[in-house]
């Protein structure tokens, strides 16, 4: 399965955009982009949305991909 990251990057490079132009319509800078497709940080909920509209994806292809994380629960 793939990462937030990759589905990011691709979805960006199947739009032909460089990480500078998807700052710029999302409104982060180009080393947050950076850091969302190598999956160093994980984009708030506002900021999925922006992505969602302009890579022209559905939200939930980007909500399913950010990992969850496991419970501490002692067994």
């Amino acid at each position: 399965m793939n990462t937030i990251g990759e589905t990011i990057k691709a979805a960006r490079e199947m739009q032909q955009m460089s990480q500078e132009e998807l700052a710029q319509k999302v409104r982060v800078g180009t080393h947050t982009i950076e850091k969302y497709e190598s999956d160093e940080q994980i984009p708030s909920t506002q900021t999925i949305l922006k992505l969602s509209t302009v890579l022209d994806i559905a939200v939930t292809d980007l909500l399913e991909k950010i990992p969850t994380q496991p419970s501490n629960e002692k067994k």
